[in-house]
């Protein structure tokens, strides 16, 4: 079957080929309460988490978005912010948000606290999308919520769940397409599933934190 290939747009800087007609997503929404301090803008090896991650994303999509309820932290980033038109719903009104505001009919979500990503996984998972919905990554039973592509498809979806009270992205998933990358798939572009790593707390940058 033929699955055409994302429009993509040449880097000026010759860094690669930059996805046009899927945005990235970047939620900076939590309260980072296990942390005790915004960890977006913890150093890891000299540079914040959230400006690695923005790097990942910069290098792969064209259009970059952050979502944040404290967008006066991030203002000196220089990306397009918005607003939770929902206050409080979690990662679910981040995405809601997203898909309302942005250019493109889907976007690329991650999480502002994910260190390891790996540009060849996110391209894949772009590449892939066709015509479902979500495209997310499941190992074992566990599906990888904050680092998956969501369409405009899912809007509808997404608003009869806040509206029945009900936050969990995985909630909406029985009611539009889904492609799941499972496991082995995955380990074609990152062999030790480190994508998926986020930092809750203090120790858990020391494994990155290296002289």
């Amino acid at each position: 079957m033929y699955i055409p290939m994302p429009d993509v747009l040449k880097d000026s800087d010759n860094q690669g080929l930059r996805v046009r007609d899927v945005s990235g997503v970047i939620l900076a929404g939590g309260k980072s309460s296990r942390y005790g301090t915004n960890k977006a803008l913890v150093e890891v090896n000299g540079i914040t988490l959230i400006e690695k991650v923005i790097g990942v994303m910069q290098s792969i999509f064209q259009h970059v978005i952050l979502i944040t309820n404290t967008p006066h932290e991030y203002s000196h980033l220089g990306l397009p912010m918005r607003q939770d038109l929902i206050k409080g719903l979690g990662p679910i009104g981040g995405i809601f948000t997203a898909l309302t505001a942005i250019p493109n009919e889907a976007g690329f979500f991650v999480a502002c606290d994910m260190p390891s990503l790996n540009q060849g996984l996110i391209r894949h998972m772009v590449e892939i999308r066709d015509d479902f919905d979500v495209v997310v990554p499941r190992i074992s039973w566990k599906m990888e919520t904050l680092h998956a592509l969501y369409g405009k498809g899912c809007i509808a979806a997404i608003h009869r769940l806040i509206e029945s009270k009900k936050y969990q992205t995985i909630q909406i998933f029985p009611e539009v397409s889904v492609r799941y990358v499972d496991e082995e798939e995955i380990r074609e572009f990152d062999p030790g599933l480190e994508s998926f790593f986020n930092v809750n707390r203090p120790q858990e940058l020391r494994r990155f934190n290296k002289p």
